[in-house]
């Protein structure tokens, strides 16, 4: 220091002062105008060495271990943790979870109290330090470095298991076309319109929208809806997303709580998280839902089924015992869902339904089922098919879900069986089943027409005495034998080349495609029983090339033992993640559905996207009994805000942000995740960086962080954190 400096200086000095008076007095002269000099830079010293702790400490804060020290994506096999982003060019870079309690979390202003702490401590402590501690500190860097030098084998032991689970093989097309090919109408690519500086960060504001905390943009896009020619087809209740995806946040409810974990959530919700009692008022005595306290209840019934949802279920199983929930029936499409109390209680069978429903009069219908934790995207049977492929749904189920099956040459029938497997069944308990009012009369002759002359068998219709209704089950044909015997080719088959898979802003045309014939064609057979067909390579997967370049059974089997191993050895034990608490999942690029696979023993369910502009392989997710849908990530999400506990991004980001920016994709991360959900990100190096920066910005908590000089991984946890400032967004305001 300083002062020590000077001590010393004036030590020397003064033995050389007893000669004569006159040296003393020019010494004593010197040392008056050096005192005066040393006294004015000690303020500028000490500046610089509180500049060098706040560095010190924000990597302490970032190195901070966990008492339990979880085994972190294999990274720490040494025990050493690269943080510096000097040393990220030469070295992996590894940083660790404060504590694997998500509860234990510190404010931002405990934080920075806390920093403040350490460093007035460590100022403290370096005025101290003498010469021999000195001395210690350099022997003991030198004792440091001959041990690194002896611990490289197993340093670089370790990082070569990390690499191993970071190693991303290329992806190509293989034998699948892309939903962007397939899909003639697809939107036109944006162009990035967000500048370097955004995309690093930047600033946030609220939307200021209509819709409030409830903003979805492409379904609350009022600019567009005021301008459609016609709405008769439901055109108001479908997708119309804004020229460029918005970069703000959406304001939380206020009041907003964690919400209540499943399987608890089932049955009540807080009130405050999805404040919205029209259907308690309005549905109450059909037992959807009701108002209680601080809570909103569901007692498990529906129009339907009055008296409980499990009783429905089984009613229907009893009715058709081939249907065999959770066996030969595991992925089923629940149209309009309500509550999706239906598809709630499935669970408990070994079903997974996505449930489906517009955003519309029926008030937070489908935001109640995700708060829930019931699979749920809100959509409507409009003009355009639904955003999944063909032959995919075991089963058909429709309650009362007051759709106009049998009008305008009964098109929207036609798309359902257009996503239907053969063989499977349409299951529909509405009113024209069991109803004598002329109006139901008329609507059930209609059906039985048009059902026939798509040569669906009404298999069975029973009466549910209990809750006075009764169910009708048709089942779709297994061979094109019936559509060659029809007296009239009405409605007519499709065209050759009209492709049953594309199904991204595809309008929906009233038409039926062939059964497949070919034994080796996907739909020819049914499924294994699950759960056997998850683990399994689908029949059809044969001589086509997968997407990592191997054949397409070998690619399955190998993206699945990956999975396995990175789900078992990293996620369940490094991140500090309480699984636990975590329900609804999202993998946002999905390949082969492996990572939903390596979950399937957890209490969760897993939304499987693939993009648009990715391999085709989502027919191989549900025929391996796991459920999905087609998206593009320039455009927002077809879910309510804080639907999601927890998103899985596997070289998303970098693809995404070539084509659309990524300040719009993390804005709707932000707006899908719930508060304190996580955020985990496998990706390039740069992507990886630009993520974490943004995620700062965003003040969400850094838990986990892993990188080498190409790959890396990252781990981000979202926070309460709102910003003050707003902005409007003029398409959103009614």
């Amino acid at each position: 220091m300083a002062l020590g400096k000077y001590s010393r200086v004036e030590g020397r000095k003064s033995s050389n002062c007893c000669s004569t008076i006159s040296v003393v007095v020019f010494v004593a002269f010197c040392l008056v105008g050096i005192w005066v000099f040393m006294s004015s830079t000690v303020p500028v010293q000490d500046q610089e060495e509180l500049a060098s702790d706040d560095a010190l400490n924000d990597v302490m804060k970032r190195q901070v271990v966990s008492n339990k020290d979880p085994k972190q994506f294999e990274d720490s096999s040494d025990g050493e943790s690269q943080t510096s982003k000097e040393s990220q060019e030469e070295t992996p870079r590894s940083v660790e979870v404060e504590s694997s309690n998500d509860s234990d979390e510190k404010t931002d202003e405990s934080e920075r109290s806390e920093s403040e702490e350490v460093r007035e401590e460590n100022g403290e402590e370096t005025k101290q330090i003498s010469e021999a501690d000195q001395e210690n500190v350099e022997q003991t860097q030198e004792k440091e470095s001959d041990s690194h030098e002896n611990t490289e084998e197993n340093k670089a032991k370790g990082d070569n298991e990390a690499l191993e689970l970071l190693e991303e093989t290329k992806v190509e097309k293989g034998g699948w076309s892309t939903q962007a090919v397939e899909s003639q109408n697809e939107k036109r690519l944006q162009h990035d319109s967000v500048t370097s500086n955004s995309q690093n960060g930047g600033s946030w504001k609220l939307c200021n929208v209509t819709a409030g905390p409830d903003y979805i943009p492409c379904l609350d896009n009022w600019e567009a809806i005021r301008n459609l020619p016609s709405t008769k087809h439901y055109e108001h209740r479908e997708r119309h997303c804004p020229d460029e995806p918005p970069t703000c946040l959406v304001r939380l409810p206020e009041g907003y709580k964690r919400p209540v974990e499943w399987p608890t959530s089932r049955d009540k919700i807080w009130y405050n998280n999805v404040p919205h009692i029209k259907l308690a008022k309005v549905k109450g005595h059909q037992n959807w839902v009701k108002a209680s306290g601080e809570f909103l209840t569901f007692p498990g019934g529906g129009t339907q089924f009055k008296n409980g949802a499990l009783y429905y279920i089984d009613f229907i199983q009893n009715t058709l015992p081939d249907i065999a929930w959770g066996k030969r029936s595991r992925v089923i499409l629940d149209v309009g869902c309500g509550v999706a109390s239906f598809g709630g209680y499935l669970f408990e069978r070994d079903v997974l339904a996505i449930s489906l429903a517009p955003k519309d009069e029926h008030e937070a219908q489908v935001q109640f089922a995700l708060e829930r934790g019931i699979p749920a995207i809100s959509a409507v049977m409009g003009t355009k098919r639904l955003p999944f492929p063909g032959a995919v749904f075991d089963i058909v189920h429709c309650a009362r879900c007051r759709v106009p099956w049998h009008i305008e040459g009964g098109k929207l029938l036609l798309e359902l069986d257009r996503v239907l497997r053969p063989g499977g069944y349409f299951v529909w308990s509405a009113t024209p089943v069991y109803q004598s009012l002329p109006e139901d009369v008329d609507i059930w002759k209609a059906m039985s027409k048009l059902t026939k002359s798509m040569c669906w068998d009404l298999v069975e219709v029973n009466r549910d005495k209990l809750n006075e209704v009764a169910a009708a089950i048709f089942r779709k044909p297994t061979s094109n034998e019936c559509y060659s015997n029809r007296p009239e080719n009405e409605p007519p088959l499709c065209s050759d080349s009209d492709d049953p898979n594309a199904a991204w802003n595809v309008p929906i045309e009233a038409c039926m495609h062939k059964v497949p014939e070919d034994a080796s064609e996907r739909g020819s057979h049914w499924p294994a029983q699950w759960p056997s067909r998850l683990e399994k390579p689908p029949y059809w997967l044969k001589s086509q090339v997968g997407v990592y370049g191997k054949a397409a059974p070998e690619d399955f089997a190998a993206d699945y033992k990956r999975w396995k191993k990175v789900v078992s050895e990293s996620y369940l034990e490094g991140m500090g993640i309480s699984w636990s608490s975590v329900r609804n999942v999202m993998d946002m690029k999905a390949v082969y559905g492996g990572f939903a696979a390596a979950l399937k023993d957890l209490k969760l369910w897993v939304m499987n996207v693939v993009p648009i502009d990715s391999p085709d392989t989502l027919p191989i997710i549900y025929e391996r009994g796991l459920m999905g849908i087609y998206h593009d990530w320039c455009e927002s999400f077809s879910t309510y805000p804080r639907t999601y506990d927890l998103l899985h991004a596997d070289h998303l980001f970098s693809l995404v942000k070539k084509r659309c920016g990524l300040r719009g994709v993390i804005a709707e991360v932000d707006r899908i995740l719930r508060p304190e959900g996580k955020l985990i990100v496998r990706d390039d190096v740069e992507t990886i960086n630009e993520v974490e920066s943004m995620a700062k910005s965003l003040k969400w908590n850094i838990r986990l962080v892993f990188s080498n000089d190409k790959e890396g991984l990252l781990c981000v946890q979202k926070t309460l954190w709102r910003p003050k400032q707003t902005q409007t967004i003029f398409s959103a305001i009614a």
